[in-house]
């Protein structure tokens, strides 16, 4: 089948955008893997209407629900290959099946990098966060671990010093940090440890803290992450030559989303800008808009 549109990823910004290109009555395809960010968080607390939270899962079951009734299609598939045709696009998926659309919308999201702690996915958006912006509220006042590597962890220390003055950085990595910044941690009297943590201490939901390898036990009533080197998901766009931002976030329109490849569009955490689930609803919608008004002109 020959769709409108193809959207590549079924988190946020591809379930916004598929629900407004229903609403208009065009014939799309979503294709996601279902591994993204939004599979992860437990509760985004920044979202209007939620103001007791919501999960990633809850929210992507409520978007696909929606977009399947105005008709849009899904595919579970890991789409590997993209390339521009006469026609439009064609996507190749990773067990070789072919996909064709008019225009394509990337929503492939970041992977960010978690270290393997189990413990951890069940805490993340609940009592372990990754993004500041979204969520340095929730560790207002409470005891915090940050839990990083070099300059990402120390940087998101001092950030998080505007609402806790209770912060222990450990550098589970023990990479170096820069004299500067351990001169700020030191001033701001935030703890600093650089050592590895043996396993991470949490109630269910409820992280409680941490156990360093040489068998310390450090208690704490919140933690963060923050690791340099999350993964930008922008193979497809290279495959199409899409510019691309220096540290691999896809370059769009900031009023259409269209990228500099015509037909291609794109939306939510990929892109250039901040990483915000509600950033990703508006950039889902407003791409949308544009992709309708492109396929009026045939």
């Amino acid at each position: 089948m020959h769709y409108d549109c193809m959207i590549i990823g079924g988190g946020i910004a591809g379930l916004q955008a598929a629900i407004q290109l229903g609403r208009y009555q065009h014939n799309v395809l979503v294709i996601d893997a279902e591994e993204g960010r939004s599979t992860l968080c437990q509760s985004y607390h920044n979202v209007l209407g939620y103001p007791d939270g919501v999960s990633g899962p809850e929210l992507r079951r409520l978007g696909r629900k929606q977009a399947e009734r105005l008709g849009v299609h899904f595919e579970l598939e890991t789409a590997v290959t993209a390339k521009k045709t006469a026609d439009g696009f064609t996507v190749w998926g990773k067990c070789g099946k072919r996909y064709e659309a008019k225009r394509l919308l990337l929503a492939t999201g970041i992977v960010d990098r978690i270290p393997s702690f189990p413990e951890l996915l069940p805490c993340l958006g609940i009592s372990v966060y990754v993004c500041p912006d979204c969520d340095g509220y929730e560790v207002s006042n409470r005891k915090t671990i940050v839990i990083g590597s070099g300059n990402t962890g120390a940087n998101m220390a001092l950030t998080l010093y505007d609402w806790t003055k209770k912060l222990i950085y450990v550098n589970h990595e023990q990479q170096a940090v820069d004299d500067q910044l351990l001169m700020k941690l030191k001033d701001k009297e935030i703890d600093y440890l650089s050592t590895s943590i043996e396993k991470i201490v949490a109630d269910d939901a409820e992280f409680t803290g941490v156990i360093l390898t040489n068998g310390e036990q450090i208690k704490a009533e919140r933690g963060f992450v923050a690791f340099a080197g999350n993964e930008v998901k922008s193979e497809l766009a290279k495959q199409l030559g899409v510019d691309l931002h220096e540290n691999n976030h896809i370059l769009v329109d900031p009023r259409t989303k269209e990228t500099s490849v015509k037909h291609v569009w794109a939306a939510g955490d990929v892109v250039a800008h901040s990483e915000q689930v509600t950033i990703a609803m508006g950039d889902g919608s407003q791409s949308a808009i544009w992709i309708h008004k492109t396929l009026l002109e045939g």
